[in-house]
């Protein structure tokens, strides 16, 4: 990193997901050098935990990838709130047009078919919306922000994936498919009272519930996700 960068000035930060590494040292090095930090992962499952602890302000992902390939991830990371507006730039070997239109379809905002050059990586960066490389942080968890996404196609985005996200649809209910558990707080290990559920995700066949409690004892709302079978404070 060039000592006059200093942290004000940074881009963001780019998740970068590829197996190999030669391809990892060259994107890596002329991302850093483009005034990007860089968090690197290997396979699918290392690049979900990676987002999960440092929330990515750009996701950069290879299609071959080990555990959970590019296009399964592209899918995971639309359906997950802290990333389901993240850009996604998918780099491919696989030229062939359904290959290319699957990774749109998955959520990618951009595809580049490899060879690609560090420099048109960043062109491609630099296409996508400015206000999406503004540093911001994951809505909370049950606020309007949480559950809305626009309508609207946004800017530079592909309109098949928008399409495909209206299409599936999103709703809260108090008589969910899977039976909410019973839980306990954390704090005070009173029985928690369920209040309702939120069926989300980003399609119909990856579909998505959270559950939602009120602690008797006054310790706060609590939000269950069925896929994780994690509960934490809402």
């Amino acid at each position: 990193m060039d000592p006059s960068t200093t942290a004000a000035s940074r881009k963001g930060l780019v998740l970068l997901v590829d197996p190999d590494d030669d391809s990892r040292v060259l994107y890596g090095e002329s991302l850093r050098l483009a005034a990007f930090d860089v968090e690197e992962a290997t396979d699918g499952r290392e690049a979900l935990v990676r987002a999960a602890a440092s929330t990515p302000t750009i996701i950069v992902t290879e299609t071959r990838l080990r555990f959970i390939d590019g296009y399964a991830l592209c899918s995971l990371f639309r359906g997950d709130p802290p990333t389901r507006d993240t850009p996604i730039i998918v780099l491919t070997g696989d030229a062939v047009p359904a290959q290319l239109d699957r990774a749109r379809d998955s959520g990618a905002d951009s595809v580049l078919v490899k060879p690609c050059l560090p420099e048109q990586l960043i062109a491609a960066i630099d296409r996508l919306p400015a206000t999406w490389l503004q540093p911001r942080a994951a809505p909370a968890p049950g606020s309007a922000a949480w559950y809305a996404r626009s309508e609207e196609p946004l800017e530079g985005g592909p309109e098949k994936r928008r399409t495909h996200v209206k299409a599936h649809q999103r709703f809260e209910t108090t008589t969910p498919s899977i039976l909410p558990p019973e839980l306990w707080c954390p704090s005070c290990n009173v029985l928690l009272k369920y209040e309702r559920s939120h069926i989300g995700g980003v399609s119909d066949r990856h579909r998505e519930q959270w559950d939602y409690y009120s602690c008797p004892g006054g310790c706060g709302t609590f939000q269950y996700r069925q896929r994780t079978r994690r509960l934490r404070p809402a």
